[in-house]
């Protein structure tokens, strides 16, 4: 047998950090792409690894049928990335099977995969219907209460479009940094719109110079939104709440061109650090990090004003970004949905207290449920994956 190609290994091993060890997909993939050196293998890498998470509800459902018995983790984990190239990739069939099979190796296990891909090759796999919430759920991998509850929200025929979007690969977008001086021609092709450009091909963004320089970021275009909706101006005090990463906060700088005040809160050391980091490399040299809990009562000097903006843009259960997190829908619960709106709702009134009489507050979610909507304010607008071609974004302002 030829040895397993360095992307497929690369694949595999992100799919059993990811469910046997708890791994973010995004983090794994980044580990094991830094033993990659060419970039064929990297974008392989990526599309299998995060194709097979984001399909596991389907591939575990075929698996269920054509097997019996217990499978160890790293046979199931085989099974399911061969499972996901011969469905979904169009991979050729020896390659995806032979593959599959020398994964599972040592264990006894291989020959299960060997068997279970080779009657996949040969008769294919008959999906349920999609005509109701239960075969929606398993035809397009998605967890069945994520499947209601748009379901509910949108309809049959939206919700259908909407699963089926969130199986494609995300949009790669960077933000161009206005504050940084560079030469447009150093940019890769894409299509610009506004700050945003939507790129013509994959681009090693993190390993580039221009990110270096800060001069790009990437960051989709719902997110890109959010801020223009702030509508900063030069001059004022903005406060930016659950800050962290800082592609909101550096923006909110960038179009204020460097001039005011953007105050970022956020609780996590590590990651108020990172952030004093980000906007240092950006050029946001306007932006004052606080340490602490936005929604508690913070005696930061920085915060004895009130603020002419406030972008409250809290933790949620980030459903409209489940093509760039594939492992989020296995992750998210319809328990945890609720104990993020009990601390929505705290910032949305930290927000209000901090802002000055005829202030604009900005509330913002990356995600697609009516429930979070915690501002309805007159101005707002959602954005969808299979609708706009980005995440699926919130946002109101009052």
């Amino acid at each position: 047998m030829p040895p397993v190609s360095p992307a497929r290994t690369a694949a595999f091993a992100v799919v059993r950090r990811v469910f046997e060890s708890g791994a973010y997909a995004d983090r794994a993939l980044r580990a094991e792409l830094e033993r990659l050196e060419d970039p064929r293998d990297r974008a392989l890498a990526k599309r299998l690894a995060f194709g097979t998470v984001q399909r596991k509800g389907t591939l575990e459902w075929v698996v269920g049928r054509l097997t019996s018995g217990h499978l160890e983790h790293q046979v199931r984990a085989a099974l399911w990335l061969g499972l996901y190239e011969l469905l979904f990739s169009g991979a050729g069939q020896h390659a995806a099977v032979s593959a599959a099979v020398e994964l599972a190796k040592p264990s006894p296990g291989h020959k299960v995969v060997n068997a279970v891909l080779r009657r996949v090759a040969r008769e294919g796999v008959e999906l349920p219907d999609d005509v109701h919430p239960a075969g929606a759920a398993v035809r397009h991998s998605h967890p069945e209460w994520i499947v209601r509850l748009w379901w509910k929200a949108l309809g049959a025929e939206e919700t259908r479009r909407l699963l089926a979007a969130d199986n494609e690969p995300a949009e790669s977008v960077l933000r161009i940094n206005p504050l940084v001086p560079f030469d447009e021609a150093e940019l890769p092709p894409g299509r610009r719109e506004g700050d945003a450009l939507v790129l013509d091909a994959p681009f090693d963004v993190a390993g580039s110079e221009l990110f270096a320089r800060g001069a790009i970021t990437p960051q989709s275009r719902a997110a890109q939104r959010v801020s223009v909706v702030v509508d900063p101006q030069p001059g004022e005090r903005v406060l930016d709440l659950c800050a962290a990463p800082g592609g909101k906060t550096t923006h909110l700088a960038a179009l204020m061109g460097g001039e005011g005040t953007v105050v970022a809160v956020e609780r996590h050391a590590g990651r108020a650090s990172a952030l004093e980091t980000t906007a240092k490399r950006m050029g946001a040299h306007n932006v004052v990090v606080v340490l602490g809990d936005a929604g508690a009562e913070l005696g930061h000097h920085a915060l004895r004003q009130p603020f002419d903006r406030v972008l409250v843009d809290p933790p949620c259960s980030g459903l409209g970004t489940l093509r760039s997190n594939p492992d989020l829908r296995w992750r998210m619960t319809p328990e945890t949905v609720e104990r993020l709106i009990v601390e929505q709702d705290k910032l949305v009134a930290a927000a209000r207290a901090r802002l000055r009489p005829g202030g604009a507050l900005v509330y913002s979610t990356c995600t697609i449920n009516p429930e979070e909507e915690r501002v309805r304010g007159a101005e707002r607008e959602q954005t969808y994956p299979h609708r706009d071609g980005t995440d699926g974004f919130y946002t109101a302002r009052e």
